[in-house]
């Protein structure tokens, strides 16, 4: 992306990761329209709204053809870890279909680079079950951007992001901002076992690899791993995250939390080195230590007001 002009397209812009990445993407001088079904208000400033449900294909078509990105990030999904039934449908429309309306359209107008997130719950193999629907929706989609390209010779290229954290994580039930914000409110916050291994992955290590991988050559059909590279169990991160804060309330661990067929896998960083000359800068407690800094200040805002 050498070219400080080009037009860039960002849907689930208001997300966590996507407020990140655009706001990165304003900084290096580009033109960035983020896509959002809802509240465009909350998109970055400086992001040019679209508000544009991704599950009507027709809103789809009419998108491309109004802003011809050179580049599109796809972002937006509905992420949800649970095995209910209810889930099947709206992860097949948010997840699925929203990426098939998209990859269609998008080469209907020569788009020049388009980047999937795909992720870590993805199955190894097409003869392994996904462990829930968002799994599912997730590894069709990521099988849709391969047959896009190797048909039809679109350049897409797939980032499997592994477990992601940092500052502004907008859903606060997620691990590690429910864990901060517990502690910052003395407050025992209560988990899993906490026996799954994950590799966590700081969200400004994630903003500069997708920003490769939108640049780098010969990726097109790729899929790439945006992970550190190394494994450390969920207990393991809520109890440094304690060291580091110097709490004193407890921390509750309770097996019978645990979900059926958890994934664990570690990224293969070196493949995503080789190829894009990528590598996570921070460490975990680096990470770590950034996040809270920034929840202490938010809660130190927020007491002051």
């Amino acid at each position: 992306m050498s070219d400080p002009s080009q037009k860039i397209l960002v849907t689930g812009a208001s997300g966590f990761i996507g407020a990140h990445l655009c706001r990165a993407l304003l900084k290096a001088g580009h033109r960035v329209v983020g896509v959002c079904r809802n509240h465009p208000e909350a998109l970055p400033e400086g992001v040019e709204p679209s508000q544009t449900d991704l599950a009507d294909p027709d809103a789809v078509q009419a998108l491309l053809r109004s802003e011809r990105p050179e580049i599109v990030y796809h972002l937006a999904s509905h992420v949800a870890g649970s095995r209910d039934r209810a889930l099947v449908q709206p992860t097949f429309e948010a997840n699925l279909a929203s990426t098939v309306y998209l990859l269609d359209a998008a080469a209907a107008q020569g788009c020049g680079r388009f980047v999937l997130t795909g992720s870590l719950e993805e199955p190894e193999t097409s003869l392994t079950p996904p462990s829930s629907p968002y799994a599912a929706a997730k590894a069709a989609a990521s099988a849709y951007a391969r047959m896009f390209h190797a048909l039809y010779d679109f350049p897409a290229v797939i980032a499997r992001v592994f477990m992601v954290y940092g500052p502004d994580q907008k859903d606060e039930r997620k691990l590690v901002p429910y864990v901060i914000d517990s502690l910052l409110a003395g407050r025992s916050p209560r988990m899993s076992s906490g026996t799954r291994e994950v590799d966590w992955i700081y969200v400004g290590d994630v903003v500069e690899g997708l920003m490769r991988l939108a640049a780098a050559e010969g990726v097109d059909g790729a899929t790439l791993d945006l992970g550190s590279g190394r494994l450390e169990s969920v207990r393991g991160v809520v109890e440094r995250i304690a060291r580091l804060m110097d709490a004193s309330a407890s921390l509750h661990f309770d097996p019978a939390a645990d979900r059926a067929m958890e994934q664990i896998r570690v990224a293969d960083a070196d493949q995503t080195e080789r190829r894009i000359g990528w590598r996570a800068r921070y460490s975990l407690d680096a990470g770590l230590e950034a996040t809270i800094a920034w929840h202490r200040d938010r809660a130190s805002t927020a007491g002051a007001s």
